[in-house]
């Protein structure tokens, strides 16, 4: 119970701070726009961005507590983030807007503009982005509170209030996607700002409600707030999960081919290596056999030619003639018939 009495303590220090902070930045705000030269704007600028990072810093931790099981009244802290965003959001206009040097080229070519046109136009655009903004903040905190609801067994306990937040972002990325499609239009002039403004209200109150938790009850999913735009139908979410999966289904398989047809040819050069280094083998052997027998016929030559020179007698000195043998006496004295 004094742990809860702390962080209780703790959190009402915080708001408090958020308030005075707020204070501060409204007044320097009003500095900012009631001075009369660039450089007293830029100086007032600098201390409005001191303020807004002490709140951001508020902020966070701010969405730290709202995603925490152990708060049950989180309006307060709602409230509070919502009412910094607001000032993060005016101070990204006025550090626009001083950065703009009073004698520069843009400043000059500001001044010097006049088409109502296309100042509406470009505040619509403005308009539109901020709301995508807001949604993927929103997304961010949901994911967020999705994670902690799903850590350790919590994913049976927290089903209901999963599958509530599941909904939700789905939800909101359907309304982004349609508002992407709507400044993509506007930017092609095929939309024209008049007509968005008709459809600013019911977006912004969806912005605004839905994190309410009677928001549900008096939803309506069969209502199209941007129905009036005609905007054609976009992929739901179970479509474009369906598309998603095939794509990566197809994309698998492509891979695998790819894997497949260079395991081929990577067989293929093996089996080629292979037959090259049994030829270079044959090959070494073949000439090694050949040496081989190059060597056994010049042995061969080599004892020929030693037998042959052994063979003939050689003498030293003078040649001795050997005498024919004498007759044998009976042959010699008999007389023919």
């Amino acid at each position: 119970m004094s742990g809860a009495r702390k962080l209780q303590t703790e959190i009402d220090r915080t708001l408090k701070k958020v308030e005075e902070g707020v204070e501060v930045f409204d007044e320097i705000w009003e500095k900012v726009y009631s001075a009369t030269q660039q450089n007293q704007k830029e100086k007032y600028e600098v201390d409005l961005k001191k303020e807004i990072k002490k709140l951001q810093r508020h902020r966070d931790q701010i969405k730290t507590w709202v995603a925490s099981s152990d708060i049950k009244d989180k309006r307060p802290l709602t409230d509070a983030r919502k009412l910094i965003e607001t000032k993060m959001e005016q101070f990204k206009v006025c550090e626009k807007e001083t950065k703009t040097k009073t004698y520069s080229k843009e400043g000059l070519a500001r001044e010097t503009k006049v088409d109502p046109h296309e100042a509406a136009k470009n505040s619509t655009r403005d308009w539109l982005s901020e709301k995508v903004d807001a949604l993927m903040l929103q997304i961010d905190m949901h994911e967020a509170d999705m994670e902690k609801l799903t850590s350790g067994k919590g994913s049976k306990r927290n089903k209901h209030e999963i599958e509530t937040l599941e909904s939700s972002i789905k939800r909101h990325r359907w309304h982004i996607a349609k508002l992407e499609q709507i400044t993509r239009l506007l930017d092609n002039d095929a939309l024209g700002h008049e007509q968005i403004n008709e459809i600013k209200e019911d977006v912004e109150y969806y912005i605004d409600a839905n994190q309410e938790p009677d928001f549900m009850d008096a939803y309506d999913e069969t209502h199209d707030i941007f129905e009036s735009l005609d905007l054609g139908d976009l992929p739901n979410e179970e479509e474009v999960a369906a598309l998603t999966a095939a794509a990566k289904t197809s994309s698998k398989d492509d891979d695998d081919k790819k894997k497949k047809k260079s395991g081929k040819k990577d067989s293929l050069g093996d089996d080629d290596d292979d037959e090259k280094d049994d030829k270079k083998k044959k090959k070494k052997k073949d000439e090694k056999a050949d040496k081989d027998d190059d060597k056994k016929d010049k042995k061969k030559d080599k004892k020929d030619k030693k037998a042959a020179s052994t063979g003939v007698p050689l003498t030293i000195g003078r040649a001795t003639v050997s005498k024919a043998p004498a007759a044998a006496p009976a042959a010699a004295n008999a007389k023919p018939p």
